[in-house]
This record gives structure tokens, C-alpha cells and sequence, in this order.
């Protein structure tokens, strides 16, 4: 399969202030195929190392861990020469021996013209006791489950992928239903690569499930190994608590719906955790959408997310079977899915982070706000799980910031909107939020909104 991060590692690649790379991420959403494939595909040769039960790698980094006495080492352990700009290093799993995390530092000041990528259990590396973090000597890039974009390409569907890449909206009208009906699927699949690469091999969602559900008893695991034994059946609680927090017509994360009783800090910690290792995304409320929106963000309410609609899907009990009624799966649940769905779309191609806003008076919701460069600024983005486009929310939000641009994502097809006031308001297909970055800068290109 395709993954935009293949771009990112080539630029990276290219970079003559290039550091060793420390790619991050929630387990299996595809690191370990995505450094095999970069080094398989730009270089002559890959030196991969697993340390995982490694006793030979972990006696060996428990002694001198500089560039000079660990190269030979490596060359002899792999059997062949390890050569600057030609041969990829891959330290995998490497959470396993915390040295080997250390010694980046070293490679990056001793060695840089060796190319070093590694990677791990993003928990292992947050929270391993011990661990000296090579702060500011490191790259990092963060991957994501497959995005839809990358999810057609997966199942085949690839030609679809250039006319939305190339904004070409308004021609993919006619093809309406055929892209509704693959996001309804990748509602159900998700962007998990073994998942994704299942169902494109044999269309079995009952093997999707199974698979998904192992991935959940995976994280279960690595909870199990690096959390403290009180922590481990909160961070549970938290976990089986978001299908019912995205439900309510009101997102915001309530302690209450975890169990009866329950008080925020005694699960801040574990909230801590899931985010900190991508298992859920987190969006703030802002008490005021005003730019930067950093300076005014609620840290006490948010709203979180789990990382990936399949999972979520399969963590609700939704069936194959709703794929045969219509829409109705975009609105399920009051829309938690189709708004998961644009959460994670936005996480993992827009460069800043999400916020939600709600007003005082408790009668408006808008459900994300993002920043951008200006002149749009403050970008309100309101989510509708069919086609009808009423958005009391979004106008209550415009009539007390007036933002330059705003966004609704729907069933609808693609239109800019003018409104009264010079500003002007974006539909845009659930199908394209991927496209997003690329449109915005063409419709303010195309658009007077420098007086807004």
C-alpha cells in the first residue's frame, strides 16, 4: 500500500541537517512496514535490527554507545558493511533497550552522515523508567492509521484519488454514491494496515472484527506492561467509555459516563496516557475562538476521540448489515462516527491541533476549530452526517467572531458560499476533508477576504 509518509521520509532523506529519524505512533498502525519499505525503496541496502528479546543488542548497548564501537558491532552482526547514504539503519522495537535510544544522541553528533531510523511502542518510550530522551537530537514524524485517501488506494479504488488531490469536486458529483458507499465501509474497516490490508484481500468483515479486536487486546497488553497496576482498569473504564461520550448530543467528555462516582483526577493520568501514545486524540474547549488559539484553550473540558473509526465502530457492536440502509450510518449515533472520522482526517493532515467551542449560554456546540495562516485565521468547521445544512451552531459562532472562512463537512456537494457580510462559508464533501489544506488555499486565492 501507498502511505503519504513515504513523501516525508524522502524529504527527510534529502535533508542535509538531517537527524536520526524516531518515528512515533500508536501500535500497529504501520511503522515497522513503512521503514523496511522506505529502506527497501531509496537505498541499496537496509541493516535491520529488532530488539525485541534481543540479549546480543542489549549486551551490547549496555557498554560504550558511541557511533565508533558500535558500528562494527552492527556490520558484524548483520553480516555486511553499513555505508553512509547507503545503507538504511533501523532500530526497531526500541523501547526494549533504552540505550539504544540514547546512543541517537550520539550518532547524531559523531555520525550524521549515517542514515538512522528507528521506531517502538510509543508507551514503552514515554514511560520506560530510566530512559534518557535525546531531546533536540532527533527528528520525529508521527504516523497515523491510513487515511481514506490512502485507503482507496489500499482496496484498489486508486483513480479516484487524483481528481480529489486535484480539487476537481465538482466533477466527482457523478460519483456521489459510489464515494459514499466506500466511506461507509471504511467507517466499518478503518485505517489500521493489517485491517485495511484483510478486507482488500477478501472482503470479510467478520475477519475484520477479529482483527480489530485484536488490536484492542494488544493495547490492552502494552497497558498491562508499562502502567502502574492501579492505573490499568481505569485507563479500561476510559477506553469503553468514549462510544457513550460521542453519542451524546453533547461531546464533551464526561467523568460521570465512566462509572458512577467517577472524579476527574483520579483518570487525568490515564487520559495522559492514551494520548500521549495516540491511542485517542483530544480536543479542547476554547473560551473565546479568537487568534492564537493556544492562548485561549479549556484544558478541563475536551472531547477525545479514539484513534481510528474502524475501531471505534467495531468497539460500538455497529454491523456489516447497516451498510444496506442508505445514510443512516453517517448519522449513527447522533453522528459520533462521521465525526470521529473527520477528527481523525483533520489530526493527521492539518498542521495545528483541534478545539471545539461551545457557548456560555450552553445552546450552541460548534464541533471543531482549527487555526490557520491568515487571512482566514480562526477556521470554524461545523460536521452534518446527511445532507441538510442548517447550522445553528456554526451561525451562532459566526455572528459573535465573524470568521473570514468557515467549513461544513456533509453529504452535500462541493459550493462556496457567500455571505452578506463578505465572509464566506465552505461545503464540503465528507469524502474530501483529506483535501482540506489544498482547497482552503485555493479558494482564498480565488476569494476577496483580506477586508472580512
Amino acid at each position: 500500500m501507498k502511505r503519504h509518509a513515504l513523501d516525508d521520509l524522502s524529504l527527510w532523506k534529502q535533508n542535509p541537517r538531517r537527524k536520526p529519524l524516531l518515528l512515533t505512533g500508536a501500535r500497529q498502525v504501520g511503522k515497522t512496514w513503512l521503514m523496511k519499505e522506505f529502506g527497501d525503496s531509496a537505498y541499496q541496502n537496509t541493516a535491520y535490527i529488532d530488539f525485541t528479546k534481543n540479549e546480543r543488542m542489549r549486551t551490547l548497548f549496555s557498554g560504550n554507545i558511541s557511533p565508533d564501537a558500535l558500528l562494527p558491532e552492527l556490520e558484524l552482526y548483520m553480516g555486511h558493511a553499513i555505508e553512509p547514504g547507503k545503507t538504511l539503519l533501523i532500530f526497531d522495537e526500541v523501547q526494549e533497550v533504552p540505550r539504544a535510544l540514547t546512543s541517537l544522541k550520539y550518532f547524531n553528533e559523531q555520525a550524521p552522515e549515517y542514515h538512522l531510523m528507528c521506531a517502538g511502542s510509543h508507551m514503552g518510550i514515554a514511560l520506560h523508567q530510566g530512559t534518557s530522551f535525546p531531546v533536540g537530537q532527533v527528528n520525529t514524524l508521527r504516523l497515523y492509521p491510513l487515511t481514506f485517501y490512502e485507503y482507496l488506494q489500499a482496496v484498489g479504488e486508486d483513480r479516484f484519488i487524483a481528481p480529489l488531490q486535484d480539487l476537481s469536486l465538482l466533477s466527482m458529483k457523478a460519483f456521489n454514491s459510489t464515494l459514499h458507499d466506500y466511506l461507509k465501509r471504511y467507517f466499518l474497516v478503518g485505517g489500521m494496515p493489517e485491517v485495511v490490508a484483510a478486507y482488500a484481500a477478501r472482503q470479510d468483515f467478520a475477519e475484520v472484527r477479529s482483527l480489530q479486536e485484536a488490536i484492542f487486546e494488544t493495547y490492552d497488553n502494552d497497558l498491562s506492561k508499562h502502567a502502574p497496576a492501579k492505573e490499568v482498569p481505569r485507563i479500561r473504564w476510559l477506553l469503553d467509555s468514549i462510544p457513550r461520550q460521542l453519542a451524546k448530543e453533547n461531546k464533551k467528555f464526561v467523568y460521570g459516563q465512566i462509572k458512577k462516582g467517577a472524579r476527574g483526577r483520579d483518570y487525568e493520568l490515564g487520559i495522559m496516557w492514551l494520548h500521549d501514545i495516540g491511542i485517542v486524540y483530544r480536543a479542547n474547549n476554547l473560551t473565546q475562538a479568537t487568534y492564537p488559539l493556544k492562548m485561549f484553550e479549556d484544558p478541563t473540558a475536551f472531547k477525545l476521540f479514539l484513534h481510528d473509526v474502524g475501531l471505534l465502530s467495531c468497539h460500538s457492536g455497529i454491523d456489516e448489515r447497516i451498510l444496506l440502509d442508505g445514510t443512516e450510518l453517517f448519522d449513527k449515533s447522533k453522528g459520533a462516527l462521521t465525526e470521529q472520522y473527520v477528527a481523525q482526517e483533520l489530526t493527521a493532515t492539518w498542521p495545528s491541533d483541534l478545539y471545539y467551542w461551545s457557548n456560555s449560554a450552553g445552546n450552541a456546540e460548534l464541533d471543531f476549530v482549527i487555526q490557520s495562516a491568515p487571512p482566514a485565521g480562526v477556521l470554524p468547521i461545523e460536521v452534518k452526517p446527511g445532507i441538510n445544512l442548517k447550522a445553528k451552531s456554526l451561525k451562532v459562532f459566526q455572528e459573535k467572531f465573524s470568521p473570514a472562512v468557515s467549513i461544513r463537512f456533509s453529504l452535500a456537494d462541493y459550493k462556496v458560499n457567500h455571505n452578506k457580510d463578505g465572509s464566506i462559508t465552505i461545503d464540503v464533501p465528507l469524502y474530501a476533508v483529506e483535501s482540506l489544506p489544498a482547497l482552503l488555499e485555493r479558494v482564498i486565492a480565488d476569494e476577496d477576504i483580506s477586508n472580512v
